[in-house]
């Protein structure tokens, strides 16, 4: 999979050179790289920015530079997203779909966002009969400071599915209750007392039916709070 992360604060990306994402690219299960959208820029003083038509607070992101870098890395079959609070909300099953895209393009945009002309460009009949995707996305109901801790979130859900980069394979067939809206089970390991707190005796019993029955119960529970 290719992955590119538009930004103003490349800095931030330096986490994915690290556990299972930096192995992943060192074996070539993964291509990532990461742009400084001033980089584009043409004045003096690197400007991405400029007021709001209509007035109010904050500054918009500027189309004409957004343009020139996702000209640059728009291939066919890429997948545009566009991190914005108003988004479709992020969650597993849409991990699971991007996960099966060959090129992502994570747009980090920062003060009051991107000039929503950027979205609306990409997202015309030529670049769909390419099969170019546009998809604004939000992690949550609240407000970031930019776009690059959503991506890194949405980054690494995304590529641990891809196969290879976990070490162990087993661990995603074990997260279907993820996608039918429940939490993880509660996990224990050694010692079996700490602390006067024991391990719940169902865990010490070997019947694995047992266990995986109790494991839903938990994260059931853990959904109704």
């Amino acid at each position: 999979m290719k992955i590119d992360a538009v930004t103003i604060f490349p800095e931030y990306f330096s986490p994915l050179q690290l556990s299972l994402i930096g192995k992943a690219q060192e074996n070539d299960i993964l291509d990532i790289a990461i742009h400084n959208l001033r980089d584009y820029t043409e004045d003096n003083h690197h400007s991405v920015d400029d007021t709001p038509y209509g007035g109010g607070a904050g500054m918009v992101m500027k189309p004409e530079i957004w343009g020139l870098v996702l000209d640059d890395l728009m291939i066919p079959e890429t997948d545009l997203i566009i991190l914005t609070p108003a988004g479709e909300v992020f969650d597993q099953r849409m991990a699971e779909e991007l996960s099966k895209s060959s090129h992502l393009i994570f747009a980090c945009g920062r003060y009051e966002g991107i000039d929503a002309r950027v979205g609306q460009y990409y997202s015309q009949d030529e670049f769909a009969a390419q099969g170019i995707r546009v998809r604004e996305v939000s992690i949550g109901n609240y407000v970031l400071g930019g776009g690059e801790v959503a991506a890194l979130v949405m980054i690494e859900a995304i590529t641990r599915l891809l196969p290879g980069v976990l070490g162990n394979p087993d661990s995603l067939a074990e997260e279907s209750h993820v996608e039918d809206g429940f939490l993880e089970y509660p996990n224990f390991t050694k010692p079996q007392t700490w602390r006067g707190i024991g391990v719940p005796e169902i865990l010490l019993s070997g019947n694995h039916a047992a266990i995986a029955k109790w494991r839903r119960e938990e994260a059931a529970k853990k959904a109704e709070k």
